[in-house]
């Protein structure tokens, strides 16, 4: 009985570990892009600005025509994604796109 205790607290112990580096990683991956699009060294690294253009940016996806909105950034997005493929990785995405 206590093995089997001890080998279901090591799986639960293995997905609680697999989702929190998912986790990291996603969120490492939303900072890159802040970094990338230049807004970190445009706003000097101001943390409040940066989360207040955000909230700003939310606010507007829960308005009218956020849908118009999406499709734009979405397009515009991955084009840069294109642009920066082409010259840096010789035409290979190093990005995986997702359309939801």
């Amino acid at each position: 009985m206590a093995r089997a205790e001890a080998a279901r607290a090591r799986a639960d112990t293995r997905e609680w570990a697999v989702a929190r580096r998912a986790r990291t990683r996603h969120l490492i991956e939303l900072g890159g892009l802040v970094q990338k699009a230049g807004v970190d060294e445009l706003l000097n690294d101001d943390r409040t600005v940066i989360y207040g253009a955000l909230l700003a940016l939310a606010d507007q996806l829960r308005g009218e025509g956020a849908d118009q909105l999406v499709e734009l950034w979405r397009r515009r997005g991955r084009r840069a994604f294109e642009r920066e493929g082409s010259r840096l990785n010789e035409g290979r995405p190093d990005i995986e796109f997702r359309s939801e």
